[in-house]
This record gives structure tokens, sequence and C-alpha cells, in this order.
């Protein structure tokens, strides 16, 4: 609905098309920061009244008009990512139907580009991934390029720093339902490190840290199968299921256990994450985080308030000394923090507003 007034003309609600991507459900059931991304920002553009059609696997759950032309996910069938064609069908079928909707908001992949330039109906991107050469594919990064007037919502000030060229319309950073992280006030004995088991990831720099430091270590963790080799070959000779205690992928409610239960999660990543939704996670049940000074890291975790930002250079030295004075950090203020800079409510207006500057 258009509402105007002297000064102002605004939608007040808009017809929106969200488009995922195939590969998982919306929300995962497990891992997928994206898609939890999706799901929440899909769910509170309903709640606000807009006129929602999501576009995602049929297995997907959601109170928005769910449409769909694969009744389930693509990753769950055995589908590698390298085949392109059923994605780009799926794409296909939300820019078909362009023409129905005030505005689309794609999550999609870059391969997509081409098809989205020329139509009437504006098209905003967000992607969740790097743009900085050597992590991700040239490929991806010069078709990017050849779309930079497009428009393009950073998910941190950091990920523009891969593709500065391209047509940044606003930075939002990605959020949580808040209210579905426990807060705890008082630890357990244990260090916590969650994410995927990638090199880039800092699983091995942690364990190093807590072997060193003499404290349990708890993994929550994913296995791509292209980091298969690297799990069998580094971590798995170090997991010893009494200080190194390997959980695999787990759900919500016993992530949020673990969470609360750390004295700190540790992320020492050595690659350029444009956000990093572990952060967030943790500082949201009170946890502080150790961090690298890499990607978004500085953006998302506040040194000394909510955690210790350390040089990447000083490698598990460095992780070593922030632990020794993690006491320092109030885990109210970890809560607090999270709760005003990653609420969803925030991310479904930030991303209402760049809607509107487009409409």
């Amino acid at each position: 609905m258009l509402t105007c007034s002297i000064r102002t003309c605004y939608y007040e609600y808009m017809k929106i098309a969200v488009l995922a991507p195939p590969y998982l459900p919306v929300p995962p059931p497990l891992y997928g920061g994206t898609e939890k991304i999706v799901s929440l920002l899909t769910e509170g553009l309903v709640a606000s009244g807009h006129d929602v059609t999501l576009f995602a696997s049929g297995d997907s759950k959601t109170g928005a008009t769910l449409s769909s032309i694969y009744p389930a996910a693509l990753g769950n069938s055995g589908l590698t990512k390298s085949d392109t064609s059923k994605p780009l069908a799926h794409y296909h079928a939300c820019y078909a139907r362009a023409g129905e909707f005030d505005i689309i908001h794609s999550h999609g992949q870059y391969l997509s580009l081409p098809e989205a330039d020329g139509l009437k109906t504006p098209v905003v991107f967000t992607w969740h991934g790097s743009f900085y050469e050597g992590e991700t594919t040239p490929e991806k990064r010069e078709t990017l390029r050849t779309y930079r007037h497009l428009n393009y919502i950073s998910i941190s000030d950091n990920q523009r720093g891969g593709l500065p060229e391209l047509h940044y319309a606003a930075t939002v950073y990605n959020a949580l339902d808040i209210a579905a992280y426990t807060f705890v006030a008082t630890p357990r004995d244990y260090l916590l490190w969650v994410g995927r088991v990638s090199p880039k990831k800092g699983a091995l720099d942690a364990i190093l840290a807590a072997k060193r430091l003499g404290i349990r270590l708890e993994m929550a963790a994913a296995i791509d199968p292209i980091d298969r080799p690297f799990f069998e070959e580094k971590i798995k000779p170090l997991i010893d299921g009494k200080q190194i205690i390997y959980h695999g992928e787990v759900g919500h409610a016993s992530l949020i256990e673990l969470y609360g239960g750390a004295i700190a999660t540790l992320y020492p990543i050595s690659w350029h994450e444009p956000f990093g939704l572990v952060m967030a996670e943790s500082m949201s049940c009170g946890t502080p985080v150790v961090a690298y000074n890499i990607g978004s890291i500085p953006e998302i975790v506040k040194d000394r308030l909510t955690g210790f930002v350390i040089d990447q250079s000083r490698g598990v030295d460095g992780l070593v000394d922030a632990i020794k004075r993690i006491g320092s950090i109030e885990r109210k203020a970890c809560r607090t923090y999270a709760e005003k800079r990653f609420h969803k409510d925030r991310m479904v207006k930030d991303y209402e507003a760049v809607y509107r500057k487009f409409i």
C-alpha cells in the first residue's frame, strides 16, 4: 500500500519475493547460516504485514507463501554444487514472476545475475560468502564485476573490500532470534569451538590453545566432503574424548547448552569471513569470544567488552594470553551487546529501509 504525506511518499506494505538458495531447506535442520538468516528475515517481513513469497525448496517451513519447483532441497539429493542447471531453474522460477512483486531480494547463486539484469522489478542481492581473491572462484569475481551496476547489500563493511567496485546499497548485519538463546551468568569449565571443519575456520588453533592451557575443548562441527581429508589427517588424531571432545553437528537445543556453559568461544579464523553467526550466537548466551582480527571480526566482537580481538600474527600465543584474561569480560555485557546489535527486528527494519529506497 502506498502512503503519502506532504513531505514523504513510501510503501507501507510491500509485495516481496525472497529468493533462497535451493541447497538446504529454510530454515535448515542443522548447519546452514544463510538459510537461518533467510528464514528470520522472511518471517519478520510477514510479521510486519508484508505480502511475502519465499522461493525455496518444498521441504521449507514458512509463514510466507512458499513457491517451490523441487519438493526437497537439492543438497539432500546428492546433487553437487558444480551442477548449475537445477539451481538456475530454481532462480528462473522467481525471476519469471518478477512482475508480481514490488522487489526481489536474492540470496542466490551468482550465475543468476544475467537473468536479473534488466528486470523492471528492482532486485537486491545479499551474498553470504567472501568476495576476496583466493577465497572465492575467479569465475564468481569476474561475473560480479560484469554486473557491478546491480544492487548489492553487504553483510559487513569488511565484505566490501573483496570487490569494492560493486554498487553497494547498504550494509545490513545478520541477526538472531535472541529470545531463542538462553543467557547463562555462570559458565562451566570448558572452551568451545563451533563451525565447519575447514583449515580456514581455525579448529586446529583452538585445539592447540586448549591443550596448552590444559582446559577441555568441546567441538560442535560439521564436515563437508571436501574437508574430510583435513579432518582425518589434522583434527581427528587430536580428539581424545577427554580433553578434546568432538560432538559432530548438533541441533539448536544442544548448541545453546554448549554456548551457555563455555568459558569462551574460540574463533581463530584465517579468512575474510563476511559475518560469522557463531560469534553473535555465543554472545547472545553471555559467552565472550576470542578471535583473530581478520574479516568481519572487529565489527562483530567489541574488543575487551564482549571478548578479545587479537592480532592474527600472534597465533596460538595470542589465543592463550586472551583466554587467561577472559574473566575480565562481563557476560551480561555480551548479552546486552548482542540484543542491541544482532536482534532480528533490527535486521528486518534495515532491509525494509533498503527495499523502500528502490521501490
